[in-house]
């Protein structure tokens, strides 16, 4: 009984340890330029980083659920003859935003 309750603790630990620590790594890198001497305004890699742990992923469910969305009020859109303008915004634009842009650029 004992066991399983230390186990969920250290756990526990470690989950708030790592968070502690990634958070002390974001506010350190704020601001931060992998090249400030020349001005480039290119992604730094925390902006990649959140990308792939956050953005993507995110994108990816928000173009299942705007595709599912698409495909429910299709019947609709065909009675009002506007089927293009959902299907941009609902389906397009997140496959887009998911696949198509540069790692850390979220415009």
């Amino acid at each position: 009984m004992f066991g399983a309750a230390r186990r969920i603790q250290a756990v526990m630990t470690t989950v708030a340890a790592t968070g502690l620590l990634l958070a002390a790594t974001v506010v350190q890198a704020e601001g931060t330029t992998p090249y400030p001497e020349q001005g480039d305004d290119r992604p730094g890699g925390l902006a990649m980083a959140v990308d792939i742990v956050l953005g993507r992923p995110l994108g990816l469910v928000g173009s299942v659920i705007g595709t599912a969305i698409f495909v429910a009020g299709l019947p609709f859109e065909v009675l009002s003859g506007d089927v293009a303008g959902p299907g941009k915004r609902l389906v397009v634009e997140p496959l887009e935003f998911t696949f198509t842009r540069p790692l850390g650029e979220f415009r």
